[in-house]
This record gives structure tokens, sequence and C-alpha cells, in this order.
């Protein structure tokens, strides 16, 4: 495992697997001509994956401060939230391709599982253009602060895949780790502030 890792601290070569997925379904649509609503799907399910695997890493790291795996994900949190924009704009660019039009894509944004991704995707745009040590410097404590829109971001992304899908078994299933690890989360702040309070 500890070798393993060490492979995986370039950069380059992290960068190339988080983009395996994409350049597979980029050469399906080239090479297989598929239409783009055949491919609308799979780009979301991995921008939905790799947003569940960053906001898990936290909690993840709380229940599991020691494991070397857990702490070497984490330390490249950003990469798996940056790589998600990037399948939600593949995601994006095929939904896109599949309407055709502007007034196609305006005649059903007032759908649930249609709006709740064009807002997914609007708090994910700062993230995406802050994820990078310039902005953690400029914004400073803003920076964290700006980032918890990763949660709401994740929240319409669930309502978004069941609504539009159809499929709540196959999207509670994915969000299903995140919302555990959440609770643990949550559980052990209030045992700590209740045993600071009595202290």
């Amino acid at each position: 495992m500890a070798k393993a890792l060490r492979l995986l601290d370039s950069k380059p070569l992290l960068w190339a697997l988080l983009a395996l997925p994409a350049a597979h379904i980029v050469y399906r649509f080239v090479t297989e001509a598929l239409w783009p609503d055949e491919l609308v799907a799979p780009t979301g399910e991995w921008a939905a994956r790799l947003i569940i695997l960053a906001l898990m890493l936290t909690p993840l790291s709380m229940l599991l401060p020691r494991a070397r795996l857990v702490r070497w994900l984490l330390r490249r949190r950003r990469a798996f939230g940056v790589a998600a924009f990037g399948y939600t704009l593949l995601h994006l660019g095929f939904y896109v391709a599949e309407m055709e039009t502007l007034t196609n894509i305006l005649a059903e944004i007032r759908a649930l599982g249609i709006w709740t991704g064009w807002a997914a995707f609007a708090l994910m745009l700062p993230l995406a253009i802050t994820s990078n040590d310039a902005a953690l410097r400029a914004l400073k404590r803003g920076w964290k602060k700006l980032h918890r829109l990763a949660y709401p971001a994740a929240a319409l992304t669930l309502v978004h895949w069941i609504s539009v899908h159809n499929a709540p078994v196959e999207a509670l299933a994915h969000f299903a780790p995140l919302a555990l690890l959440e609770g643990y989360r949550l559980v052990r702040f209030l045992s700590t502030s209740t045993e600071r309070k009595f202290a």
C-alpha cells in the first residue's frame, strides 16, 4: 500500500487516473456514434461519485485517524473536487447537446430534476474557480466558509439524480456512505460540545 501511494504521489498520474472514465466516455461517444443523451447519465454519476468522495474524507479521517490511505486521500481532496466539476462540465455539455436549442432548455428548466442540476452547477462553479493555492491565500478564513457550499451542492445533486432518472435506490445507495459519515461527525461534535459544557 505504501509503495502504491508513493507512486500515486505524482500529480500527473493522479490526474490521469481521474480522467480515465472521462476518456473512456469520450472515446465511446466518438467511436460508437452514441447520442449525447446516452452519455448524460454516466458523466453525471461520475461527478456525483467524486463529490461524495471529496466530502467523505473529513469525517472518515475523524473515524480512522491513523489510516494512511485516508490521510493520503485527504491531502488530495481539492483534486477530487476539481475533477467532480470537470465531470459536471462534461455532463452539462452532453445535456446541452441533447437539448439542441436554448428554447428547449428553458422549456424544462422549472422541472425539479432540471433546476436542481443547474443550481448544483452554480454552487460548484465558485468552488472550482477558487480551488487553488492563490485563492486559498487571498480568501484566508473565507475560503473554508465558501467551500461549505459543497454540501448544498451535494444535496441538490442527490435530488437531481433521483428526479431525473427516477432511481431513488441507486442514488441513495451512492450517497448513503456520506450520510452515515456525516451522521457520525454530527454525533461526535454534539458529544464533544456536551462534555465541554459540563466539564
